[in-house]
């Protein structure tokens, strides 16, 4: 009695996932929306590929170059207004040159291929900038403009229109020889030390001058990083930007001081248009091979397997759909190669299922109650599922990292979650239904094959 209760617990849960997965993916059930998330092969977007030249960079100071590189692209292409971009940045073997850096930037369902070439491809500036007292009217006149008759402000229009109430001063990062990370006595506060060049250092020293009392901010590709006040005339080139800085930022904002005006260079190397038509046929597609292949599955395994093969369809389904939580919730975005792997990955979990159904076959063949054989048959094959997924394990954690491929490593990534949880519901849930389902005494549903 025990074991089928404990068998309708697993059943309720089966179904209430599935109730979440369905509930989930109604655009009208505003509380419960949460969408699948794409890759840029299914949903159709931009990909770009740039590689980057390191050749005039320290090798202590690559790493870092490229995190600023990969800042500066960031907020550019939040710019577009796309849902989810991904910028991130790739090492890879080249046979010739060593090591090449790339980034990789995807802007999912935007469609203007040469408007994202164009953006992305400038040259990041790094500008000085007033706010006199003429500005700080016209920033007052900004928000004023961009505010609603509740008085709510939408930043982002706000933010797109500071730079009108700044005034250009000349002074940009290309006067600039080094942003380092300081603590400043009693409390070790950090705070940014720069210090410019001999063009910089004279025009400093005149903006300082002139400008007592005044906001000197620091603007990267026109947004404002720090907005600091002149203090004092400063002559030798040297000045400090201090405030509420955590170590982290004060970190961060000294990379994008330093490799933010002189960026990398980058040279296009890959341009790819997927259109949304054909990411939602390979969705299509790929749902109806994954529905056929396990349809034909469960009747494989119900015909030769009889009962214990309608336990094994009961099992997959609970895999698939437990599979499709942990997509929705973990997230994981879903991509053409990450359909793959859940179809290989059931594979392995028919695999997990047919070792346990024969293990329980011998043991009924050799006199045992069906609830011994069960017990046993799990316990017998554990080593062998257990061996068979480890190896696989150890596969898909070598190609996701030693391959340099997005692609690869999706197809890896949902490789080893499927799995992992083929073992959870070979083991677990496939006893529990099996418990749960088989009959006391041994009887021609518990044949296999055309067998008896």
């Amino acid at each position: 009695m025990k074991t089928r209760l404990y068998a309708l617990v697993v059943f309720i849960i089966f179904i209430g996932f599935g109730w979440m997965l369905y509930q989930t993916e109604q655009e009208g059930n505003s509380d419960f929306y949460t969408p699948f998330r794409y890759g840029l092969d299914l949903q159709g977007g931009v990909h770009l590929a740039y590689q980057a030249d390191v050749s005039q960079i320290e090798p202590e100071n690559i790493n870092n170059a490229m995190a600023s590189l990969k800042g500066t692209i960031e907020r550019r292409v939040n710019l577009f207004g796309v849902s989810e971009p991904l910028v991130q940045t790739e090492t890879a073997s080249a046979a010739k040159e060593g090591m090449e850096h790339r980034l990789i930037v995807e802007l999912p369902g935007l469609t203007d291929l040469n408007q994202a070439i164009e953006s992305i491809g400038q040259t990041p500036v790094l500008e000085f900038k007033l706010l006199t007292q003429t500005g700080q009217t016209k920033l007052l006149e900004i928000y004023q403009e961009v505010a609603t008759e509740d008085g709510d402000v939408n930043e982002e229009d706000f933010a797109a229109r500071v730079a009108e109430a700044y005034t250009t001063t000349g002074l940009t990062g290309a006067l600039l020889e080094r942003a380092t990370v300081q603590f400043i006595p009693p409390n070790n506060q950090p705070a940014i030390s720069l210090r410019f060049n001999k063009e910089g250092t004279e025009l400093f020293k005149k903006l300082t001058t002139e400008n007592i009392g005044q906001v000197l901010a620091i603007f990267l590709d026109g947004v404002p990083l720090t907005q600091p006040v002149i203090q004092q005339v400063i002559t030798n080139g040297e000045a400090q930007i201090t405030g509420q800085f955590s170590v982290e930022e004060a970190q961060v904002l000294a990379r994008d001081l330093n490799f933010g005006a002189l960026p990398l260079p980058i040279e296009l190397i890959e341009t790819q248009l997927v259109g949304p038509t054909l990411g939602k046929q390979v969705i299509e597609q790929g749902s109806f091979a994954l529905l056929i292949g396990l349809i034909a599955i469960i009747v494989f395994l119900i015909i030769w397997y009889r009962l214990l093969g309608l336990v094994a369809a009961l099992s997959l389904t609970f895999y698939v759909v437990a599979m499709l939580m942990i997509f929705k919730f973990l997230p994981v975005t879903i991509t053409a190669s990450g359909i793959a792997g859940l179809i290989l990955s059931i594979g392995m979990a028919v695999d997990a299922n047919v070792l346990i159904f024969e293990r329980i076959r011998e043991e009924l063949t050799g006199g045992a109650s069906p609830r011994n054989a069960v017990i046993a048959g799990v316990e017998r094959a554990w080593s062998s599922i257990r061996d068979g997924n480890i190896s696989s394990l150890i596969s898909a954690a070598v190609l996701f990292y030693f391959s340099g491929a997005a692609v690869v490593k999706g197809f890896a990534l949902v490789f080893a979650i499927g799995i992992l949880v083929s073992m959870f519901t070979a083991i677990v849930v496939t006893k529990v239904f099996a418990l749960g389902i088989i009959p006391e005494k041994k009887n021609v549903l518990l044949g296999s094959g055309f067998k008896k």
